[in-house]
């Protein structure tokens, strides 16, 4: 599902059967969730849940974490509880067996 426009605080976007596109911002407040795997081509403030429908190979990219919440397959993590090395900057996330792992892109 490919969607050109950002999503907006309160807004729920769930696309079950895949992949989610966004080509703006994820605005805090808002949930972007997909069977597949989540991409953000701007700023992910708000809640990317990916694999909803236990796909744990899927992924979840942004060009700017600030996210509220990451998930993938039920394994999740708060922005409390994410490095502080990776905010700010592109990343992916994926599952390594029941942990989550959050890497920078280059």
């Amino acid at each position: 599902m490919l969607i050109d426009q950002p999503i907006r605080s309160g807004q729920s976007v769930v696309f079950e059967r895949g992949d989610i596109t966004v080509l703006g911002s994820v605005a805090s407040g808002a949930e972007v969730m997909a069977g597949g795997s989540v991409h953000v081509y701007g700023t992910l403030r708000g809640r990317a849940i990916a694999g909803l429908s236990g796909h744990p190979g899927a992924r979840i990219f942004c060009s700017k974490l600030q996210a509220e919440l990451l998930a993938i397959d039920g394994v999740y993590q708060t922005a409390d509880d994410m490095p502080a090395k990776v905010l700010g900057k592109p990343v992916q996330a994926w599952l390594d067996g029941e942990q989550m792992k959050i890497s920078v892109l280059d």
